[in-house]
């Protein structure tokens, strides 16, 4: 399973409205709506803030990863955002955040959920890809990045 083939242009917002923690995990799961992939907004919504209280999921270099898993989202279903300035994200690296993935899917099974993760922090972990998300401001530009650079690591 691609980032790419999971994301959408209507899943991607450049720039995010909001500038908290809370505030944008809550405009990312926002994007799901029109989708119909959701069951409950609010209770995923608790199922990511639950999670993110266990362990911050801002998981360094200017990237977080917000996810939970939940019945009210029975498909695994993946938005992103980026900032128009550093958001607070308590990283691990202590470094301030831009760009965010927020990650929902059913509880089980997890092997696409971990992948998915595991996907999302391979293809962050370049600088030089991050800094072309960042410094971008279109949806299908961030895509096509994203489609391109899964196309690259897969070769």
């Amino acid at each position: 399973m691609k980032l790419g083939d999971v994301l959408t242009e209507s899943l991607i917002k450049v720039p995010l409205d909001k500038f908290s923690k809370d505030d944008i995990i809550s405009e990312l799961i926002d994007l799901f709506v029109p989708t119909e992939k959701l069951i409950n907004k609010d209770n995923v919504l608790k199922a990511v803030l639950d999670r993110e209280k266990i362990m911050s999921t801002g998981i360094g270099n200017a990237v977080a990863i917000p996810h939970g898993k939940s019945p009210d989202s029975p498909v695994l279903t993946v938005s992103m955002g980026v900032t128009q300035k550093d958001v607070d994200f308590d990283s691990l690296d202590g470094k301030p955040v831009r760009i965010i993935f927020m990650l929902v899917g059913p509880e089980k099974p997890a092997s696409d959920h971990i992948k998915m993760l595991s996907r999302i922090s391979r293809l962050c972990n370049q600088t030089a890809f991050r800094k072309k998300i960042i410094e971008s401001d279109s949806p299908a530009e961030i895509l096509k990045m994203i489609r391109d650079e899964e196309a690259l690591l897969e070769s």
